[in-house]
């Protein structure tokens, strides 16, 4: 009954004898409440510290018990000064808090200057995300290029992510085809619309970027390296490019439980067109594979595949034909 002032059980039930009138020697109280000696010292302690038991005037060095009416409003006395003190505490804190906030400010170089702010690491990345995602009112918006997502940045996104959906924020990513071929990445991706987010995908992706409320942008610094930093803008015109971005990508991305059309005998599927449209521009096997997200053995294997089809014996053979077909 009195847990909510600081007794248990034990203590709780010497109180009581004491109010009725038990015996003050220690050997007897203590088979009365069915404790030991050294547990009914430690409740006796417990009860003078909050003031239940007071200094005997008819025994010397014994303890009476101080009635509940005169007891209990001390009790809650000294909770209602306590429950002032952390509330002065806690105000005392927030202004700190606000005080270093703005005095550190300066002394980082992810310094917010007219609506943009460079992050640099992950770690400030990572930190910028957190704040962004606990502000997120409507929806997030994001473009993830680069295949396969590694274990750590699906563990940081896992937590974020799921914060929103549960404050029904609509999430929209569009990733790489080459997501479907990757069971980890196509598991985050599925967990993710189970729980009410839109994931699509398209063969080929702008760079990395991320969206919230239309209203903060983040965006890498270099693409294919994540570990310089991003920045983080929050000027009108350059939010309303990324989304426009964002939107033409998405309009013409695939749901990710939809698959892709086949393409006809004489056409092309979407991702063997952009892999000739990528090498026909000059690009390596390696930065094509990683444009699309897929590995360098992969990009050969397609392009034999392609060759095979277009009998072509060399690679400019294969380009000329591809032409003559309206595939590039």
């Amino acid at each position: 009954m009195l847990e909510a002032f600081g007794l248990d059980t034990c203590t709780e039930k010497v109180y009581r004898e004491m109010l009725e009138g038990a015996s003050s020697r220690l050997t007897d109280l203590a088979e009365q409440v069915g404790v030991t000696e050294s547990q009914l010292r430690d409740a006796l302690d417990r009860l003078v510290e909050l003031g239940l038991l007071a200094p005997s005037r008819e025994a010397v060095g014994g303890l009476r018990a101080v009635s509940p009416e005169a007891g209990l409003a001390h009790l809650l006395h000294r909770q209602e000064e306590e429950l002032a003190r952390r509330h002065h505490a806690l105000a005392a804190g927030k202004a700190a808090a606000a005080r270093a906030v703005a005095e550190y400010s300066a002394l980082r170089p992810d310094t917010d200057r007219d609506g943009n702010e460079r992050l640099v690491g992950l770690d400030a990345i990572q930190g910028r995300l957190e704040i962004l995602t606990r502000r997120l009112h409507t929806e997030c918006l994001s473009i993830i290029p680069g295949g396969a997502q590694s274990e750590e940045s699906l563990a940081a996104s896992r937590v974020l992510d799921e914060q929103a959906l549960r404050r029904n924020v609509r999430m929209c990513a569009v990733y790489q085809d080459s997501v479907r071929n990757d069971p980890a990445t196509l598991a985050y991706a599925q967990w993710t619309t189970e729980r009410g987010g839109e994931v699509r995908t398209s063969p080929i992706l702008p760079a990395r970027v991320l969206i919230f409320d239309r209203v903060t942008a983040l965006v890498p610094i270099d693409p294919d390296n994540s570990r310089l930093g991003a920045l983080c803008t929050s000027s009108p015109g350059m939010v309303a490019t990324l989304v426009a971005l964002f939107d033409q990508t998405w309009d013409t991305a695939v749901p990710l439980g939809a698959a892709r059309e086949r393409a006809p005998e004489d056409g092309i599927a979407p991702g063997d067109k952009e892999l000739l449209r990528l090498l026909a521009s000059g690009m390596t096997d390696e930065a094509a594979g990683k444009r699309l997200g897929v590995s360098m053995r992969t990009v050969r294997r397609q392009m034999a595949g392609l060759m095979e089809r277009l009998e072509a014996t060399s690679r400019f053979e294969a380009g000329l034909k591809a032409a003559r077909r309206g595939w590039l």
